[in-house]
Order: C-alpha cells, then sequence, then structure tokens
C-alpha cells in the first residue's frame, strides 16, 4: 500500500498563493527520489520548486540527499521556497529573465 506523501506544513499555502498569481500548479511530492514538491508553469515557461517550511529551525530546512544530488543534476529553473511571497518573488525574477532572453 502506498503512503500519502509527508507534505511540508506551508506546501498548500504555497501552492494556492502561485495559482493566485496566474500560475500553473502541480504538486509532484509524493514522487519522492530527490524530486521537487511542486511543478508551476505559465505558456511556454516551467519550473520547479523545492518547499520548506519557514517556520522551522534552519536545520529542519536543509535539502536532504536525494533533494541535493536532484537540484545538482537539474539543468532547468529549480527554486527553493519557504514562503508564499519568497516563492512568488523568486519565480517573478526567474521569469522575467526567461523573459528577456
Amino acid at each position: 500500500m502506498r503512503r500519502a506523501p509527508r507534505l511540508d506544513g506551508n506546501h498548500h499555502e504555497i501552492a494556492d498563493y502561485l495559482r493566485n498569481l496566474g500560475w500553473s500548479v502541480v504538486s509532484t511530492a509524493g514522487l519522492g527520489n530527490g524530486f521537487p514538491d511542486l511543478i508551476v508553469g505559465r505558456p511556454g515557461y516551467s519550473c520547479l520548486i523545492e518547499v520548506k517550511d519557514g517556520s522551522l529551525p534552519p536545520s529542519a530546512r536543509k535539502l536532504t540527499l536525494d533533494e541535493k544530488r536532484f537540484a545538482e543534476r537539474w539543468t532547468g529553473p529549480y527554486i527553493v521556497a519557504t514562503s508564499p511571497q519568497e516563492a512568488g518573488a523568486q519565480l517573478l525574477a526567474l521569469w522575467r529573465k526567461w523573459v528577456k532572453a
């Protein structure tokens, strides 16, 4: 029997915030093996987001070994976010760079 994925306390809050900003959002938290928690997109652009709970101490927000390995191998847009506002700001900055390219 497959278990439900363990989500960070702010996972849904970040996903809902980004949807309200106009991003398409898919939760991928159940994939495991270091794959990030969210895929977000706008027409012609996608980004992977690893969600960490900003209310936890910094030591509890560190990437796992699998997450580090994934991030090192991934060549596309990837961010780590601890709050909805941080996720939105990072995405906007990356998206603006991409649009100008």
